[in-house]
């Protein structure tokens, strides 16, 4: 049994306004290619397909155009649950559809927990794997809202749901423990101990460590988390694992290896774990530095010509003076260039010549949702005791939004 675990492809999103449709159609083409090419037989995705809950229409066209690609292939089972980013009614849309096709969608977490226990059989109904499909699980699938409870005591019970949600889930898989058939489980939360290439705001907010790894029942032989952008194994367990996005998703990824895993079982024994990068479809660099090692670095940058698509570039320029036009300077500057400067940004040493509302100026674009509604609140003087059930309001009512039908 061949399983490819992938997640966080954010189809539909865009880099500062700039669409990202051309990379995610050749990382889609690659990821059908290697699934073709490794004979893959399980495909699960652990959550955050679209990067909003009413993607565009092409980003839809993209997943279902990706999904019956994978038919002539030796894919038999593919498994999709829903991250936070996700509409779970869109998603699950299509769920009778697709089950037909022995694809098996969780855009939500039902009440009956034995209903995303999924098992996976082969062509003459004998039993090949189990999952545990959790998909991200929102605050009402984990615990009852409390009058008066503060910010800590609702993380607190959410942190527990958590754990208790895995409880159960491994307590019912346990009836397969002796059907020598590996049982995993999906995830899309925020693990104890995993790394993370940039600040990100944990979705439930409070401390950032929803739940250890060691806290994933042992019955599961693979754990296929989402959420994180970056691949890793989480708290020392070589089978609880984020894949990571199948592409760059800001320039603070840059750095961070893209990629797929592959896990190889021979019946319940897990063999090996794979990581198959993918590759670099659009280059996005970061270029820093004074104004003169800037233009340097850009004449070099440009000079390199195998690439894909064209190279997207953000320039930061340090200087302790104001330089007139800089976004027309460098513009100028690159015009005859191969690539594309989608971010100037200046960085001062020195404030001493500015005045404080210049020094304390914030690029909103730099900035979470959730970064945004703590400005506010400070502008209007929330008191700081307030600010963490506030904080907690919001980020409800925002989970709301992302998951409400469409209109």
């Amino acid at each position: 049994m061949r399983i490819l675990h992938t997640s966080d492809w954010h189809l539909g999103q865009k880099l500062l306004f700039n669409d990202r449709e051309q990379e995610h159609q050749l990382a889609l083409d690659w990821l059908r290619q290697v699934i073709a090419e490794q004979e893959v037989d399980v495909l699960v995705i652990a959550g955050d397909i679209f990067d909003i809950g009413n993607p565009p229409n092409y980003a839809r066209r993209m997943y279902y155009g990706f999904l019956t690609g994978l038919l002539p292939t030796t894919c038999r089972h593919v498994v999709i649950t829903g991250g936070n980013h996700d509409s779970p009614s869109m998603l699950e849309a299509p769920q009778q559809l697709l089950y037909a096709l022995n694809m098996h969608v969780v855009g939500s977490a039902p009440e009956e927990k034995s209903s995303v226990l999924l098992e996976l059989k082969n062509e003459k109904g004998k039993l090949e794997a189990v999952v545990a499909a959790v998909p991200f699980l929102r605050d009402r699938d984990l615990r009852f809202a409390v009058a008066g409870e503060t910010g800590s005591e609702r993380i607190s019970r959410i942190q527990e749901g958590i754990r208790q949600y895995y409880r159960e889930m491994g307590s019912l898989a346990e009836a397969y423990g002796k059907a020598n058939v590996p049982v995993l489980a999906t995830g899309h939360l925020y693990a104890k101990g995993a790394q993370v290439s940039a600040k990100q705001d944990n979705i439930y907010i409070g401390d950032k460590e929803n739940i250890d790894a060691s806290e994933f029942p042992a019955v599961f032989d693979y754990v296929a988390l989402g959420h994180l952008h970056r691949p890793q194994t989480v708290g020392g367990r070589d089978t609880v694992r984020y894949s990571g996005s199948l592409i760059p998703l800001s320039f603070s990824e840059t750095r961070d290896d893209k990629g797929v895993f592959l896990i190889d079982f021979d019946k319940k024994d897990l063999r090996e774990i794979t990581f198959l990068p993918a590759p670099t479809f659009r280059r996005l660099k970061t270029i820093e530095g004074d104004l003169e090692k800037v233009k340097q670095s850009l004449r070099r940058f440009s000079a390199h010509k195998e690439r894909h698509l064209q190279p997207w570039v953000e320039v930061i320029v340090e200087t302790e003076e104001i330089i007139p036009q800089l976004d027309v300077l460098l513009r100028e500057f690159t015009a005859d260039m191969d690539l594309d400067l989608v971010k100037i940004r200046l960085q001062r040493s020195r404030y001493a010549s500015l005045d404080q509302q210049e020094a304390t100026e914030t690029n909103l674009y730099d900035m979470s949702a959730l970064e945004v509604f703590r400005k506010k609140c400070d502008s209007y003087g929330s008191p700081p005791e307030e600010m963490e059930q506030l904080e907690s309001t919001f980020l409800e009512l925002q989970d709301w939004m992302n998951s409400r039908p469409e209109e």
